[in-house]
Order: C-alpha cells, then structure tokens, then sequence
C-alpha cells in the first residue's frame, strides 16, 4: 500500500482541530495565530509522511524476505527430489534457464538486468546451500526423512517459478529502498527480525541461507 499523502484539506482540519483546543485557553489562542498554526500543521504532516514512508519501506523489504525465505524452504523438496534420483546439486542448464527467464521478466518492469541476474544467482546459491547440506545430513544417517516421491519437473520447478515471478515485482516495488545508503543494514535487520518470528520452520541453515538469498539485493556499492 503506497504512504498516504496529506492535502490541504488534511491542514485546514489540523488548524481547526488546533484552534478547538485554543478556545479553552484564551492566553494561549491569542498567541496561536494562523501563520504559527500552519506551521505546526507542516510539522505534523511532514512527521507523518515520515512516518508513513519510512513503513512502506520496512513493508516492502518484508515482503521481499518473505518471499526470499519461500523459496528457501522449497529447497527440501528439491533436495529429496534429487536423493531419490541421484541428480547432483549443480544444474547449469536449469540456472541458465531462470537467469534467462527472470532477466527479462525484470527488464520489461524496467529492472536493470545485471541487478536482477545478480539478485537470483544469489537466490540460486542460497537455495544449493541448503541442499548440499541436507543431502550430506542425509549421507550421514544413511537415509533421508521420510517423504513421499517428489516430483521436480512438474510440481517443484512451477512452484519456484511462481516464487521468482514474485520477486520480480518486489524487486520492482523496492527499488528505492534497496538503492539508498542504509539498504545493508536495513535487510541484515529485517532478515534477523523474520528469523527469530519464524523459529519453528528456519533453523540455522535456512538463516545463513537466507542471508546469503539476499546478499546482492541492495543497489549500489558495498557497504
């Protein structure tokens, strides 16, 4: 949702809501006159946009984490789909493939492809992270959690691309944010904040996974 934005109707009613609460005190009233009532209305509308922006952007980053941390969780499935196969982790066709999809799903938003191709080989090696982990927990106990037959292909590979074509409109809506000097910080907090509200389905693989999700998600140089 976009941040509200005051008016001059928005004023008037702050300088007559203002002059209400004068009357009660006639000292006060003589000295609230109507320049120094607008000007408290500009102070109190300037800290509401503010306010108001400064939410929008948190929103917008949550909702790109959110949906970072998605396709982070599908990366399980991936995983027993690939131990029942014996596929191998890496599959440069299929990341060409997505790079190629999501490139020019992101310029005709006008996203600047470079950023975008760099956003999801991030996504790409966070979501191997966690594969190549479970595969060698798995190595280890000598059997994977028991699972029905997935099937990547037809069911796994749609889903991710529905999860990649919502990044794209929140790489879209995020532009700003991601482009300002706090960007780094702002998602290393945002990230932190999700993790610790979602205890019981990111452990501490899913988190460095999603840390490394977005670790090119910010514009600019590094910080």
């Amino acid at each position: 949702m976009p941040p509200y934005r005051f008016n001059d109707e928005d004023a008037e009613a702050i300088v007559a809501y203002l002059r209400s609460l004068a009357t009660h005190h006639k000292e006060t009233a003589m000295r609230l006159n109507s320049k120094t009532l607008m000007l408290l209305a500009a102070w109190t509308i300037g800290g509401a946009e503010h306010t108001a922006c400064a939410q929008g952007s948190a929103d917008q980053l949550q909702r790109l984490v959110e949906t970072s941390a998605r396709r982070i969780l599908i990366a399980e499935q991936v995983a027993l789909a690939k131990w029942d196969s014996g596929a191998p982790v890496e599959d440069a066709s299929r990341e060409d493939h997505v790079i190629v999809s999501v490139t020019k799903a992101g310029q005709s938003r006008g996203l600047d492809p470079t950023t975008v191709a760099n956003f999801f080989r991030a996504q790409i090696e966070a979501n191997k992270l966690v594969q190549y982990s479970l595969l060698a927990e798995w190595r280890r106990a000598g059997k994977a959690p028991d699972h029905t037959p997935v099937d990547l292909a037809s069911k796994i590979r749609p889903e991710l691309d529905e999860v990649d074509k919502t990044l794209i409109a929140e790489l879209e809506e995020s532009t700003a944010i991601r482009g300002s000097a706090s960007c780094r910080m702002d998602i290393a907090k945002t990230v932190g904040k999700y993790v610790s509200a979602h205890e019981n389905t990111l452990g501490p693989l899913q988190a460095i996974a999603l840390d490394r999700a977005l670790a090119t998600a910010c514009i600019g140089a590094r910080r």
